[in-house]
């Protein structure tokens, strides 16, 4: 019983960054089963208020709570962050989940500039100002806000791309030119393996503040994507399948809570096994 006390996280205040998406929401419920207040930001607000009241619909939630917040605009955190205060007098949690996945999908007129070669200066910045910088300003108000009040936890979400290259194979198409082949951008790789940097940064920078920082590295998971692109990429896994979108919820709870209490500066991989091939 002592074992799952540590799990406990009643009392605890957590916010989840792009809150609304799919892997935000199955944060959102893991947090909140464990007992924290759980508030799910997006910068799309109705989205994230949407998921907060289904949440509580569907799975007896009662402890979560919807708020528009843009991660690239410090105002905006700082005005989210007032909010919170003034309404649970604490924040103890911070996930940082918020980014732009470029999905490679059949058809799409970008593909071309998906490439390396041609791929657009304006989504270069886009999407570190979301997935990176968007970290950053976030663990420096939230975070700050926990190393001078007794400490807290922040977790940040990259993926299995954060140790190792994306095999590009799994995304060709049969007849389309070279020039034309969609590929994962560079963008993707070079964000999620900067969070691993900024994990360790912050690590050892808060290690004297009672603020622990880790980060979880999922792999894929499977959402009805094209057969073929599932079968490339379950070659690729030991285990042979992709993840059930509930299959981290575990982890998310062991790493915000007293249960990894000895643990910072980590980055969990969890990809069924695909890394060690």
């Amino acid at each position: 019983m002592a074992m799952l006390e540590n799990f406990d996280l009643n009392g605890k205040v957590a916010v989840i960054t792009g809150g609304a998406g799919l892997l935000g929401t199955e944060h959102a419920i893991a947090l909140a089963q464990a007992g924290a207040e759980v508030v799910i930001t997006d910068i799309q607000e109705n989205a994230a208020r949407e998921v907060a009241s289904r949440l509580a619909s569907q799975h007896g939630l009662s402890k979560c709570l919807g708020l528009g917040m843009d991660v690239t605009d410090a105002d905006s955190i700082r005005r989210a962050q007032e909010e919170l205060l003034a309404r649970y007098k604490g924040i103890h949690i911070l996930v940082n989940n918020a980014a732009v996945d470029p999905k490679v999908k059949e058809g799409n007129v970008l593909v071309e500039s998906s490439r390396f070669e041609n791929f657009p200066l304006e989504q270069w910045h886009y999407q570190l100002e979301v997935g990176l910088t968007g970290a950053f300003l976030c663990s420096q108000k939230f975070g700050g806000w926990m190393a001078s009040h007794g400490g807290g936890v922040i977790l940040n979400i990259a993926s299995d791309l954060s140790v190792f290259a994306p095999d590009q194979r799994i995304y060709r198409k049969e007849g389309l030119p070279e020039s034309r082949q969609p590929v994962k951008p560079v963008t993707y790789s070079v964000i999620k393996t900067g969070l691993i940097g900024l994990t360790r940064y912050l690590a050892t920078y808060w290690a004297d503040k009672n603020v622990r920082v880790n980060a979880l590295s999922p792999g894929g998971v499977y959402v009805n994507q094209p057969e073929e692109f599932v079968r490339k990429l379950t070659h690729l896994i030991p285990m042979g399948r992709m993840a059930r979108r509930e299959e981290y919820r575990g982890a998310v709870q062991f790493l915000c809570s007293d249960a990894s209490s000895y643990m910072t500066g980590q980055n969990i991989v969890i990809d069924g096994g695909r890394s060690v091939w």
